[in-house]
C-alpha cells in the first residue's frame, strides 16, 4: 500500500487504514524501531486483561488469606 507523509505540528506522520490496523492488532501504543531497510511498527500488547489482573490478585491474596492464625482471627468475631 502506498500513502503520504503529511505533517503534525512540527512533526510528520502517515495515515494508517482501519483494515490494517485492525489485522495488525493496533490498538493505541506502538514500538517503532528502525530497520535496515526502513521502519518497523510493532504493537503493544495490553499487559493484561482485567480476568487477568483479577485472577492474579487473588493468587496474592489467598497468600494472606489461607493462614491459620488468619481462621483463628475470625473465629472469636
Amino acid at each position: 500500500m502506498k500513502t503520504n507523509i503529511i505533517a503534525i505540528g512540527n512533526s510528520k506522520g502517515i495515515r494508517l487504514p482501519k483494515v490494517l490496523l485492525e489485522e495488525s492488532g493496533i490498538v493505541n501504543e506502538v514500538e517503532v524501531k528502525v530497520v535496515s531497510d526502513g521502519l518497523r511498527i510493532i504493537p503493544i500488547k495490553a499487559k493484561g486483561s482485567g480476568r487477568e489482573v483479577a485472577m492474579l490478585s487473588e493468587k496474592t491474596l489467598a497468600k494472606d488469606w489461607n493462614r491459620p492464625e488468619e481462621d483463628k482471627a475470625w473465629e472469636n468475631l
